[in-house]
């Protein structure tokens, strides 16, 4: 399987980044580069084409917008695609990733990253996740984490895919590994262990994350 090259990650959040790197690696068998891009996510391309890549680039004279205003996973996703793919010309994937927490009534959804205000941390959202479920019993703790991958193309094609896994939220954190809420959330099909306590390996083959860009692979593959 291969990837139509270059293409830019709509994202500035590293973590987010790496991960999807690591999957698209894991799924094509082949080294990738990536560039960072000031106010404009990553670009990736073969580690030897990645400089004539960066050349190629043109310069920005104002940051795409990319403010996250959809109601809907797909529709933040799609936001942040088209504003890179129409800033830099060229393919442009992204995501948007949602918890959602059965006994919150799906909360905290599309406002995951934000969940305890427009600057939290990790740890913020964490603990505050902790303290809505306090004195839930553990049968009640399920949720799943739920990820739209958004690929479009400066012409206006464009292709989205869902991962989901369904899992429980612990009822401490657990693990230095992963990020945001990976700490406390256990998926069912692993063998009790969050995501935090995972290998990246581990954590892919059975995350959201890993389901969505494995997919997303797979219908770029198609596309070249």
């Amino acid at each position: 399987m291969t990837l139509p090259l270059p293409l830019a990650l709509a994202t500035q959040n590293a973590d987010k980044a790496r991960e999807i790197v690591e999957v698209f690696v894991g799924v094509t068998g082949t080294p990738l580069g990536a560039y960072c891009v000031d106010t404009a996510g990553y670009l990736l391309d073969a580690p030897d084409h990645l400089a004539g890549a960066i050349a190629a680039l043109p310069i920005l004279a104002t940051p795409p917008d990319v403010e996250e205003t959809g109601t809907t996973l797909e529709a933040n996703a799609r936001i942040k695609a088209k504003a890179i793919a129409d800033a830099l010309g060229t393919l442009a994937i992204s995501d948007d990733t949602g918890l959602e927490v059965d006994a919150l009534n799906g909360a905290p959804g599309v406002y995951s990253a934000r969940f305890a205000g427009a600057q939290a941390t990790y740890a913020d959202n964490v603990a505050k996740l902790l303290r809505a479920l306090e004195g839930t019993a553990p049968p009640l703790r399920t949720a799943r984490f739920s990820t739209v991958a958004m690929a479009c193309w400066p012409d206006g094609r464009e292709v989205a895919v869902r991962g989901t896994v369904e899992g429980v939220i612990t009822a401490t954190a657990r693990g230095g590994n992963g990020f945001g809420y990976d700490p406390v959330f256990a998926p069912v099909e692993g063998d009790g262990r969050t995501f935090a306590e995972m290998s990246p390996a581990e954590k892919h083959g059975l995350s959201h994350r890993g389901r969505a860009f494995r997919a997303l692979a797979g219908q770029l593959n198609k596309e070249r």
